[in-house]
């Protein structure tokens, strides 16, 4: 019979520190936009999609930058579901990854599990981390979930035995989704059905790719003749399967350069993905028909793609790709979800054995006949149809528990959401304020000493900002809310109100900031990040925060980072050097802050100095996907060819 237990999972481990307190109130940092030129040859539907609400914002999300590169031990709650063939195990405490997949009869890992937890800077807020299977929902990217916590807990399964339920509330959409994961007796394929809801009165975009990790000596298999391959010079194009530029891609280690290569799997074709290595084992998932799109993302030979490899596990422990299913062609488009209705798929992951070599179509027949032989497609769509009536059914036993923001949505709304339960007693600290605004319509001042707390800004959020009392705190908030709405004007007016009678500026004074900067007065908001630096230091002065006090460096670190950068555009190189030397000296040591030390010495002149910052050594832990920051850097600094150390350029004109 299937169980469900409980377990530890001890590996080494980078610290996920405190997230950034300030508001992400820019514009995404997009790596996956496309060229205009490349619009034009889409297909209509596709097209549509493409241009279909793409995210422009982080709010309410916080961004997620605190973490490290030191690694030490540590212990993580893991539930283990597993039946005579198969061995799942989950990390509900990040996003509900399954971390590995093992198939008992031939002892072999499924899956890339990667031996350390390593966050870089790849979700779309921030941290994340590689290896197993990760569910992506919100937006084109790696989900603001990924080191998240979820809900898990005990549901009936189909066949009689047990499901591990995961759910949560997605909160760059505002909606909820579920991943119901299960064994049947004597299976060889983790069953896995999945579930989003829009309980809103108006449609809403949605997206979701299944993303696993495999390891790269693979040849991937699709049934499909065509890819559309989008590489980080940001262009779209349609493509031949499996050879391309003189190389089979299907093969991830022949492609030199970092790539998405999304299959044009045909209508009526059965939807499946494999990587198989050269004796013929390896992994296949496929799905019922509404998960449509197939995707190989490699990380290519160069450089760069190594370095990243290495960067996001232990050297010598092997590469990886990733082998995905999505709801759309690619993961640059959205689907829209109708006014209180619902999407639901089932997918299946285990082992596949064929043979990989030879001419594409007779691979891919061996395969597809093979899968068909092991796992069905009326099989598949069997479990869906028997899953289906389960996916309301209510948890029983909680294993873990995720966020309380899906409560406090549940609370405002009244939704009836059966089988995902987002209980009262989830609420915690983060949601207070929102609970008092909620009941007695009131935003509490935060106490003396506190930076404000995270916000919220969906209509009825800012409807009840715009109607509670203007305290500088009300005011801070609404402005964040207007600013996401895209009622900048009224945000800075909202930001100003507050600023009159605030005891604190800072907070006030930064969002002004980027307003300015936005505006393009760059001088303007240079003076407004000094204030709010000088006015932090204050603060801290009067209330004699401690210097270890994790939420104040945490504010310092990243408003003192903002600051230095603004100061630095403007050419106010005295004064960003007043900020970096008021700084805590563990905040100077971080990668990030080396990186701005060279960047500021250059500034001043002393290349020299900056030279030696390179020469030292420093790990920039937060280096988003693609930044060429430091290879810019590198290259005022003289001719020389970047160190590999340095080296994690993702596109071909990068090198």
């Amino acid at each position: 019979m299937t169980t469900i237990r409980r377990e530890v999972l001890t590996l080494p481990a980078a610290p996920l520190g405190p997230d950034n307190p300030l508001p992400p109130l820019r514009p995404l940092d997009e790596a996956h936009r496309i060229d205009e030129r490349d619009r034009a040859g889409l297909p209509r539907d596709m097209a549509r999609q493409v241009g279909y609400e793409p995210l422009r914002s982080l709010l309410p999300a916080p961004v997620r930058d605190g973490y490290g590169r030191v690694r030490a031990p540590r212990a993580f709650d893991a539930l283990v579901i597993e039946n005579d063939r198969l061995r799942a195990t989950v990390l509900p405490g990040l996003g509900g990854r399954v971390a590995s997949l093992h198939h008992k009869p031939t002892d072999r890992e499924l899956l890339y599990a990667n031996p350390v937890f390593q966050p870089a800077n790849f979700a779309l807020n921030g941290a994340w981390y590689s290896g197993g299977i990760e569910w992506n929902i919100g937006a084109t990217g790696h989900t603001a979930l990924s080191c998240s916590p979820v809900h898990a807990a005990r549901v009936p399964a189909p066949d009689g035995g047990e499901m591990l339920r995961l759910w949560e509330w997605e909160r760059l959409r505002d909606l909820p989704f579920q991943v119901d994961l299960w064994l049947p007796d004597g299976s060889d394929f983790l069953h896995v059905g999945v579930r989003i809801r829009n309980p809103h009165e108006r449609a809403v975009p949605t997206y979701w790719w299944s993303n696993t990790a495999v390891p790269e000596e693979r040849r991937v298999l699709a049934p499909a003749d065509e890819a559309w391959h989008f590489g980080y010079e940001r262009r779209l194009r349609r493509v031949p399967v499996p050879s391309y530029g003189g190389a089979d891609r299907t093969y991830p280690l022949n492609s030199r350069y970092a790539a998405d290569w999304f299959y044009e799997v045909p209508e009526g074709r059965r939807r499946w993905i494999a990587a198989l290595d050269e004796r013929g084992h390896g992994l296949v998932q496929t799905s019922t028909d509404t998960l449509r799109g197939r995707k190989l993302f490699v990380w290519g030979t160069g450089p760069g793609g190594r370095r990243w490899q290495e960067w996001l596990t232990e050297p010598g422990t092997g590469g990886y790709c990733e082998i995905q299913a999505g709801l759309a062609r690619t993961q640059l488009e959205h689907v829209r979800l109708e006014a209180e209705s619902e999407v639901s798929w089932l997918e299946a992951y285990g082992p596949l054995d064929a043979p990989p070599g030879g001419e594409w179509q007779a691979v891919l027949r061996g395969a597809e006949d093979r899968l068909e032989t092991v796992l069905p497609r009326a099989g598949v769509d069997a479990a869906y149809a028997a899953w289906q009536p389960y996916a309301d059914a209510e948890p029983g036993e909680g294993l873990a528990t995720g966020s309380g923001w899906g409560a406090l949505e549940v609370l405002r709304a009244g939704w009836k959401l059966p089988g995902t339960p987002f209980e009262e007693s989830t609420l915690g600290e983060e949601q207070r304020p929102w609970l008092q605004l909620l009941r007695a319509g009131s935003l509490p001042e935060p106490g003396r000493g506190e930076p404000p707390g995270g916000t919220l800004v969906a209509r009825p959020w800012r409807d009840m900002l715009e109607t509670t009392a203007a305290t500088p705190a009300a005011e801070y908030h609404l402005g964040v809310a207007q600013w996401h709405g895209g009622d900048r004007a009224q945000a800075v007016r909202s930001w100003e109100r507050g600023l009159k009678t605030a005891t604190a500026a800072w907070p006030l004074l930064r969002c002004l900031a980027v307003a300015d900067q936005e505006g393009g007065h760059h001088e303007r908001a240079a003076d407004r990040y000094a204030a709010a630096f000088d006015d932090l230091c204050g603060q801290l002065r009067e209330e004699s925060a401690p210097s270890g006090d994790e939420r104040w460096a945490a504010v310092t670190a990243a408003l003192g980072r903002e600051a230095v950068e603004a100061l630095l555009a403007s050419g106010r190189v005295a004064d960003a050097r007043a900020v970096c030397e008021r700084l805590h000296p563990a905040t100077r040591a971080r990668g990030r802050f080396r990186l701005a030390e060279a960047a500021l010495l250059v500034a001043e002149g002393r290349h020299e100095e900056a030279r030696t910052v390179f020469d030292e050594g420093f790990e920039v832990a937060d280096l988003r996907e693609g930044d060429e920051v430091i290879g810019r850097l590198w290259a005022r600094l003289g001719d020389e060819p970047l160190p590999d150390r340095y080296d994690f350029r993702m596109r071909p004109d990068g090198e």
